[in-house]
């Protein structure tokens, strides 16, 4: 049996471990034959593919980013996309097609296996955590270490000038990444996008913070929205999701606190930092257990459907379910935080 991997969306933290785990018992326990698809769902678009064997897949365990590439390809934005892939597929003779990735190639996924037959079986991959089907995505655990070392970094330097210093973090539409950072790095604010924010509130707790001679830390995820404003968006330019370019709120944040209490405020937006790198061992442990049971689920023919991570055991759910909804911040747990702000 020849299988077919590939790594969709933005790059993560975890995803060569994944691919190490999927080939290395593929091949060892079942005699199978791995392609790997390079840049997404591009390759089998476009018929790009390299070999996976155990050679290609030793020592990727702790590196950063995918040996296969990744694009944000949507093969149903893409002219005759399906039928594209499909004849890729029956060329290099692949009978199933594991897809690792977040809600939008997870999406494709699903769609390629109800709508049009295509076996697929797929693995969660987002920093963000906001797959609702599994407790935990690899990369996240990673990308809040980046986030919490950077936090702790910028206290000494926010303490030395007296200035307020805003952290933009990762976070589409989900808090994740701000709210478990913010807390383990001693932030004095929190921004969320499930929670709009009230700038005049903002400002008095800052001013709070400076009353007891300490300077304050505000960590601001990129899809935070002001009460009274809108997203604030890099450009107006969308992916093949139809997915707007974030960045700018912690910018915007910082001029509007220092407008407000004149004191000086400077911004870090950590980006893309928080995916680069080498995954934690958290990730690295998740990522492989992932990949060991998304090649049974392809020995079990059970096609449609997504490994997922649910209290300690690895389960799977239909693609279906796991793109459903975005899991989001319970405002009872931004709540419990609430404690440390001003």
């Amino acid at each position: 049996m020849r299988v077919g991997v590939l790594t969709g969306g933005g790059d993560c933290p975890g995803l060569n471990a994944v691919i190490r785990g999927i080939v290395r018992k593929g091949t060892q326990e079942y005699g199978y034959d791995f392609v790997g698809f390079r840049d997404g769902w591009r390759g089998p678009l476009e018929g790009r593919s390299m070999r996976l064997d155990i050679p290609a897949v030793r020592g990727i365990l702790p590196r950063g980013g995918t040996i296969l590439g990744s694009s944000r390809t949507n093969p149903f934005k893409e002219e005759d996309g399906v039928r594209r892939i499909k004849e890729t597929l029956a060329k290099h003779e692949v009978e199933a097609l594991i897809a690792i990735g977040g809600e939008d190639t997870l999406g494709v996924a699903s769609r390629l296996f109800t709508e049009h037959g295509v076996p697929c079986v797929g693995v969660p991959k987002t920093i963000d955590n906001d797959l609702s089907a599994t407790d935990y995505t690899f990369g996240f655990d990673t990308a809040v270490g980046v986030a919490t070392e950077a936090i702790d970094r910028l206290h000494t330097t926010a303490e030395s000038h007296m200035r307020v210093l805003v952290v933009e973090v990762m976070g589409r539409h989900a808090g994740w990444i701000a709210l478990h950072s913010g807390l383990a790095g001693g932030a004095n604010v929190i921004l969320i996008p499930e929670q709009r924010f009230d700038v005049g509130e903002v400002c008095r707790w800052i001013e709070s913070r400076f009353k007891a001679s300490y300077a304050p830390i505000v960590v601001v995820a990129e899809g935070a929205m002001p009460k009274d404003g809108d997203m604030v968006l890099k450009d107006g330019s969308t992916d093949s999701f139809g997915h707007v370019r974030l960045s700018g709120v912690g910018e915007w944040l910082a001029k509007e606190v220092e407008a407000r209490t004149g004191k000086e405020a400077r911004t870090t937006v950590l980006g893309h930092t928080q995916r680069g790198g080498t995954p934690s061992a958290f990730d690295r442990w998740l990522a492989t257990r992932f990949g060991l049971h998304a090649i049974d689920a392809v020995r079990d023919a059970d096609y449609g459907t997504m490994v997922a991570l649910r209290g300690t055991d690895i389960v799977r759910v239909p693609l279906s379910e796991a793109t459903a909804k975005l899991k989001t911040v319970d405002p009872a747990l931004y709540a419990e935080v609430g404690v440390f702000f001003g």
